[in-house]
């Protein structure tokens, strides 16, 4: 079916009229010839040479006819869709199905815009419609109308999920129950998703038994990125994914702290058929457990990000083995089983060259481990415990393990009293057999993990029983006997094994059992101490979300919809557990997009058979009116030719003799002649517009405004600018150059401290190419006045207007900062002169900045905000370049609407505070000291 519609299809009436048309051009002959009347050439002049026909001819009827029809047709709006979205439906309803999981950000826009012309064409058609994501939960939906659907499209957003596909096929099954031989369209992102084993054939097996004309529309390769896998083993690996290769081949990785500074960057690139490739991070690991958020520069995508918490931290351990030198030779000494073990997630540090207990744990200390180990260490000297003790008290691990000497010496640094000498199992005087693990209880930080049947404990150090021995508690034997005990001593832990870490006395160091505990333990070094008289613990059971991402990557507030998750929680994220940061800020786990092992898989597109194809860029529409006005003013051009030409006109003498003295006809042939030349697109705006190279931009301060290319608009903005650098120059020592017109997507704009964005509703959006540069220049110190131009139409608590809808949609992809109204004692009110609001041409609009930070307790003011304290963003609504605006004689241009004679200048006056607050800062915040100041120097 063709994907012709028409925005008017009542004016295709008018088409009944052609043959009453051709009746009457067919019975009105062409004019007559005139013969002039001469005195002397009477006789010969009075015969014509030609006959004049006393009807129309036939193929001039037939031209008439011809732009009379495309006339009509382009009254009637016709639209192509060259990629027939939603075609195949007549007027039953539409589905559009959407996928918004993290892969569909990188080209969310282009997506949207091909959902909204397929809304478009249900309009045109008088369907309703029916929009649903299929990364949202699965919910009941009806077909509304467009203008609905619209909405429900400008609400969706993308997750930072993948797609739940499969989820959605009941409630597609009863829409499409309810609305037989309806239309879907699939924009797919082309990335299988979580759950959508069965979606695809699902989604043809529906359209086939409900008679429903599918269409998938997707990009001809998944252009999304997504990074998973860290892993900190003496470096930092992560790996870059692309579920095919799409020409996206390089790419740079950044690693920020957690308060978003930059730590390091690597750049990765894809071999030409490979999916996957990674990028290594060589730092010291302090560098490398600062590490908070790694990122794939400018994807803006969940699944670009890897969150990164104290798990993924390595600790730097250090092991000390008090045994004598034939004990210490490898595969025999308990540091063997015990590096062996902590390797894959620790940086293991054995002393070098010391002598003694003593001197070896010096020199560890020294080099700032955050876990000691002790392997059988028996009493130390005063000094060297005293040490341990001031290390453990500042937030240090001390890990111990029993041996001989423990069990025969008397040491403090032990979380439990322990009996001398110990208990032996299963010896040839013992009648005990060797005992094995019980389950750990649920406060233990090793809860979760199940000891296996066959570890045997032949021998242990027993702890004197008294009332905080059962809180000490991390193990026991299944004869309630604690095998590992734990005490908290100030901000640090003192953890003991009651067995030997090698095989003597257990075969405990043979399992995977000991490296899962000893991963734990060390996890806890650093992290927030618990209360006192608790056992410390490796999280709580249950952590609530503190920080999530969004679709787009960008961390902020938990949704209403994000639930806590258990402390071991390793899954990827879900809509319940979105990606982010979960528990305390120490302690706390992250959950992120893909878990370590997950790659990016292309869609199976096999099952969908029937199905019509096309792409993001083929779905555009055409509107076909001004071809067809085009095609009816050549047409005319030629009727009017052939009219002269029937009219005698073109005959003997020539054209240019007969029309000489006619200069109406020399009109209309001059402007046929213009209308069939080829049309040379020119900005309407530039012989008016300055602008400025990158070195006189450079040397010379100027203010900028964003053409937006409305005229009206841009000739209110450029005027408006002038009349204020005028006045910037009369009344302050800046002498402003004149104002550029700027094009965000394609012009510098570090040039400018402010530039002035007039809203224009009946505009374009901004490309992302001008997103991506607006949000670059924000972050890096630049300050934009966005003026909606609507205080006389907008209503409080009324629907937004056109003008504000149209910047919230620019702003959602924008980090942009939260805004309060301009406080009375804000720097914008006294950077230049002392003013209380920014009317413009209208007074009642209000003026948002960035908020400030809140007053300290006690304090009367609210304190300024580092740096330059500028606000990025500033937004009105009172149209200031119209009162700004002023003629060449300075005489103003527009009038201003409000009852106070003197609002143009307050408008004037507010125009320079904002110039010099971008310009200055917030250096007269430090007012506030004045009365502090004078009373000092009174002193």
């Amino acid at each position: 079916m063709l994907g012709l519609t028409f925005a008017a299809p009542l004016a295709l009436a008018a088409l009944i009229g052609l043959p009453a048309l051709w009746f009457l051009l067919r019975v009105t002959p062409p004019r007559p010839r005139r013969i002039n009347f001469p005195p002397l050439k009477l006789v010969a002049d009075l015969i014509p040479q030609r006959q004049t026909p006393a009807r129309t001819p036939p193929w001039l009827l037939i031209l008439r006819l011809l732009i009379a029809a495309a006339l009509i047709l382009a009254v009637a709006g016709p639209v192509w869709n060259a990629g027939g979205v939603g075609a195949g439906g007549g007027r039953s309803a539409l589905l559009v199905l959407l996928d918004n999981g993290f892969p569909a950000a990188h080209d969310w826009r282009d997506r949207l815009r091909v959902a909204t012309d397929a809304v478009e064409g249900a309009a045109r058609d008088g369907r309703p419609v029916a929009v649903i994501g299929l990364a949202d939960a699965p919910a009941a939906f009806e077909a509304k109308t467009p203008v609905a659907a619209l909405e429900r499209l400008r609400a969706l957003a993308p997750r930072p999920t993948l797609p739940t596909r499969d989820a959605h096929l009941a409630t597609i099954e009863t829409f499409l129950d309810k609305n037989r031989g309806a239309g879907l369209v699939w924009i797919s992102d082309g990335v299988a998703g979580a759950e959508d084993t069965r979606f695809a054939k699902g989604l043809v097996d529906l359209a086939g038994d409900k008679g429903a004309a599918l269409t998938v529309l997707r990009a001809d390769r998944p252009p999304a990125l997504a990074l998973t896998a860290t892993e900190n083993a003496g470096k930092l690996v992560t790996h870059a994914l692309r579920a095919v290769p799409n020409g996206r081949d390089s790419g740079v990785i950044r690693a920020l702290d957690q308060k978003g500074l930059p730590l390091a960057e690597r750049d990765f690139t894809f071999a030409a058929d490979a999916t996957e490739t990674e990028a290594t991070f060589e730092l010291p690991v302090e560098l490398r457990n600062s590490i908070s958020r790694l990122e794939i520069a400018g994807e803006r995508s969940a699944g670009a990000v890897v969150l990164q918490d104290e798990r993924g931290k390595r600790r730097r351990v250090g092991l000390v083995f008090g045994g004598t030198l034939d004990q210490a030779q490898p595969l025999l000494a308990p540091t063997y089983y015990l590096a062996r073990a902590l390797q894959p997630f620790a940086d293991v540090q054995e002393p070098r060259g010391a002598k003694g207990t003593a001197e070896s744990i010096n020199q560890l200390l020294d080099n700032q481990v955050s876990v000691l180990v002790l392997a059988d260490v028996g009493a130390l000297d005063e000094k060297t415990t005293a040490r341990i003790e001031s290390f453990v008290r500042e937030g240090g691990m001390l890990l111990r393990f029993a041996g001989p000497r423990l069990a025969a010496g008397s040491d403090p640094l032990v979380p439990v009293r322990l009996r001398r000498g110990g208990r032996t199992l299963g010896g040839n005087l013992s009648w005990d057999s060797p005992k094995t693990l019980a389950p750990f209880p649920p406060e233990s930080p090793f809860a979760g993990l199940t000891p296996p049947a066959d570890i045997g404990v032949r021998r242990q150090i027993l702890a004197e029983p008294d009332g905080d021995l059962p809180n000490r508690t991390w193990a026991s034997l299944q004869d309630g006997t604690p095998i590992v005990t734990a005490q908290k001593r100030g901000q640090g832990t003192i953890v003991l094994f009651h067995v030997t870490a090698d095989t003597t006395w257990s075969n405990l160091p043979l399992s995977g059992l000991f490296i899962d505990m000893l991963r734990r333990v060390v996890a806890l070094a650093g992290a927030a101490a618990p209360a006192q008289g608790e056992v410390p613990r490796a999280a709580a059971p249950v952590l609530a979300p503190r920080v999530t991402l969004d679709g787009f990557g960008a961390l902020g507030s938990p949704p209403a919809s994000a639930t806590a998750v258990s402390a071991d929680y390793a899954d990827l994220a879900t809509l319940e557990h979105p990606p982010g940061f979960y528990g305390p800020p120490d302690g706390g786990i992250s959950v992120n997009a893909l878990k370590p092992d997950d790659r990016l898989k292309p869609l199976d597109t096999a099952a969908l058979d029937g199905a019509r194809f096309g792409t993001l860029a083929g779905a555009e529409t055409v509107d076909l009116r001004p071809s067809l006005f085009t095609l009816a003013l050549l047409l005319l051009a030629l009727d009017t030719l052939a009219g002269l030409w029937l009219g005698g006109f073109l005959g003997r003498g020539g054209l240019v003799s007969r029309l000489r003295g006619r200069p109406a006809v020399l009109a209309l042939a001059g402007v046929v002649l213009l209308a069939t030349l080829p049309a040379v697109p020119v900005r309407a705006e530039e012989p008016a517009v300055n602008r400025p190279n990158g070195t006189e931009s450079a040397l010379v301060t100027r203010l900028a405004y964003v053409i937006t290319g409305d005229a009206a608009v841009d000739e209110a903005s450029r005027t408006g600018l002038t009349g204020l650098t005028q006045m910037l120059a009369t009344r302050t020592a800046l002498e402003p150059g004149e104002p550029a017109g700027i094009d965000p997507a394609k012009d510098e704009l570090a040039f400018y401290p402010l530039i002035y964005w007039p809203i224009a509703p009946n505009r374009p959006q901004p490309s992302e190419i001008a997103i991506r540069k607006i949000d670059a220049f924000m972050r890096n110190g630049g300050t934009i006045l966005f003026d909606t131009r609507d205080a006389l139409t907008a209503r409080p608590g009324g629907p937004p207007s056109p003008e504000a809808t149209y910047l919230r949609t620019m702003l959602a992809t924008l980090e942009v900062p939260e805004l309060e109204p301009v406080p009375l004692d804000h720097v914008l009110t006294k950077a230049f002169y002392l003013v209380d609001s920014f009317p413009g041409r209208y007074a009642t609009g209000q003026t948002w900045v960035e908020a400030l930070p809140p007053a300290a307790e006690g304090a009367e003011r609210r304190p300024a905000r580092a740096g330059d304290g500028v606000s990025p963003i500033v937004i009105t609504s009172n149209d200031l370049a119209a009162a700004w605006a002023v003629g060449r004689r300075g005489e103003p241009l527009y009038p201003v609407v409000g009852g106070d004679q003197r609002q143009r200048e307050m408008a004037f006056r507010g125009g320079v505070n904002i110039v010099m607050y971008t310009l200055t800062g917030n250096y007269k915040a430090d007012q506030v000291h004045v009365p502090a100041l004078l009373e000092r120097l009174g002193q």
